[in-house]
């Protein structure tokens, strides 16, 4: 996210103003300042004294009873992110609390025995049960799906997001475009097995291949 993304972004947002300007220009993209970038949030929020220094005390790091992962009757887990004030009356609703005389949402003493609720209340039903309750809302809610289980999920199912390539199950190229979409176009490739291709392309000839399988620079 700070290194790949940035760069990418980077050149295509120089080639936008190249073509605008006539003129080029060095992009300078560092996984420290993409690392520090993806941050941004966070240090507004510690900046406006939202965001302590405190490990798992803060609204975005398990702190939070509304931002959380909770385990359910079957030990599997669901997550949560129900934190709009909207988003967090529909988690109320939905987990049978609506109604009960509750703690301000943000009120942080409350937070810890508010989580202690939720867990006990997660726990009386299996995950699957809880996305027949949960799913579709505005809770900002999920299954939290193992590598196996994600694929077969329906959502993904239907936007084609894993993809099989060469008896592997993997995810499929992304972004998506609709002129020229993308796709894999090959499985990957075995130790070696491109190396003579290659070094052809590079104007090797047949007799400095031989060089080189002599030598035991290749095989």
């Amino acid at each position: 996210g700070g290194g790949a993304l940035y760069l990418a972004l980077g050149v295509v947002a120089g080639l936008l103003e190249a073509q605008k300007s006539g003129k080029g220009q060095v992009v300078d993209a560092a996984m420290v300042d993409g690392a520090a970038s993806l941050m941004t949030a966070i240090y507004g929020m510690h900046g406006s004294g939202f965001w302590n220094n405190e490990r798992g005390d803060n609204i975005l790091d398990t702190g939070a009873h509304y931002y959380e992962v909770y385990e359910t009757k079957d030990h599997k887990y669901v997550a949560i992110g129900s934190i709009e004030a909207k988003f967090y009356a529909e988690l109320l609703e939905k987990s049978g609390l609506k109604g009960e005389k509750l703690p301000h949402q943000q009120d942080r003493s409350q937070w810890p025995a508010m989580k202690d609720r939720l867990k006990t209340i997660f726990r009386t039903k299996t995950r699957d049960e809880w996305c027949k309750i949960m799913e579709g809302s505005d809770i900002c809610f999920a299954p939290v799906l193992n590598m196996d289980e994600a694929p077969k999920h329906p959502h993904n199912q239907h936007r084609g997001t894993f993809v099989e390539a060469g008896g592997v199950t993997q995810p499929g190229p992304a972004p998506r475009f609709s002129r020229t979409p993308s796709k894999i176009q090959r499985p990957p490739a075995k130790p070696g097995e491109h190396t003579e291709e290659a070094l052809r392309d590079w104007g090797f000839t047949n007799s400095g291949l031989e060089t080189l399988r002599k030598c035991g620079a290749i095989s």
